[in-house]
């Protein structure tokens, strides 16, 4: 599926937050309960969560251009970050309400109404939460996912309100509505803050899961003991749905530049293989020349470099490898 055509799920969070909003907000002024009350203004954050979503995914679906040549997939972690930003804005103004209510106690009316109302929205959620966290899951799409999962905590806070108010009715205690709603703000908050840690983690090029690393080095230890080559200076980086993979591949001498070159194209197609979605880059060394050896680090300082048999030393500038 090309990534533009992934707008159309954030289009389905846009219309089940509507649906919701008015749903809950209907269930809270029935009821004039603060645990519904909380449900409705999370909803109100699921809607800006999947306007957001909409707007990066159509950015990131765009080709690479001159300005941006590794594509625009890290627009994905913009989403996620403001996502979990609202989450977290959300739990605070819920805990303020609940607060109130907590010291200024007022009676439910019409739980019933109210309860059946709050349903229909939570049947919505869930029934759009499945579809988002599949869809997530298929194309490695974090926005997705993101929405997905707050549509999930947006279910089981409407659970906890639907229980609280429930238990309001049979009790008679109306400090119940009110502490459950400090206990949504803070499982809101729970969910928030990783999402917020998750998105930073891409926008600063966190490497690859520790799996996905495993298998390109299973990939190039293969290769060190059937052809005989060296590797280091393995680099890895996520960008949302693409990852990035570079290594130094250091091979014979004498090898001709045909041989090496062919030898990285094989190199190159495993490691996509294993990983689909994957933007490789190899560079040749000899395993002779001791410079080769030089670029194990990230950056690499002014050294003064021996030249091999039959050429002349040079002084190499620092590059980043």
């Amino acid at each position: 599926m090309q990534r533009s055509s992934l707008t159309r799920f954030a289009w389905l969070s846009i219309a089940a937050a509507i649906f919701t909003i008015g749903l809950k907000g209907l269930a809270y002024l029935l009821t004039g309960s603060v645990g519904l009350l909380s449900d409705a203004l999370e909803s109100l954050v699921n809607l800006a969560g999947a306007l957001m979503a909409l707007a990066m995914l159509s950015l990131a679906a765009r080709p690479p251009d001159e300005e941006h040549a590794y594509g625009h997939t890290k627009a994905e972690y913009f989403s996620s970050g403001v996502e979990g930003a609202l989450i977290t804005i959300a739990a605070i103004s819920i805990g303020v309400a609940a607060i109130n209510r907590l010291l200024h106690p007022q009676p439910i009316a019409q739980p019933g109404l109210g309860l059946a109302v709050s349903i229909i929205a939570s049947a919505i959620n869930l029934s759009a939460a499945l579809v988002l966290h599949n869809a997530g899951r298929r194309y490695n799409s974090i926005t997705l996912e993101a929405n997905a999962k707050h549509l999930f905590t947006d279910v089981l806070t409407s659970v906890a309100v639907l229980g609280g108010v429930a238990l309001v009715v049979l009790t008679g205690w109306l400090w119940l509505d009110p502490i459950i709603a400090l206990i949504i703000a803070a499982n809101i908050t729970r969910m928030g803050i990783p999402l917020l840690t998750r998105s930073a983690n891409g926008l600063l090029d966190a490497g690859l899961p520790e799996a996905d690393v495993a298998k390109v080095s299973s990939v190039l230890d293969r290769y060190a003991g059937s052809e005989g080559i060296r590797y280091h200076a393995l680099r890895t980086r996520q960008a949302a749905a693409r990852s990035f993979i570079s290594v130094h591949i250091l091979v014979p001498g004498q090898w001709s530049v045909q041989h090496g070159h062919h030898l990285l194209e094989r190199i190159e197609a495993d490691i996509r293989d294993a990983i689909p979605n994957t933007t490789v880059f190899t560079h040749l060394e000899p395993l002779e020349d001791a410079v080769s050896w030089h670029d194990q680090t990230l950056e690499r300082a002014d050294e003064q470099i021996e030249a091999p048999p039959g050429g002349r030393r040079t002084d190499e500038t620092a590059r980043a490898v």
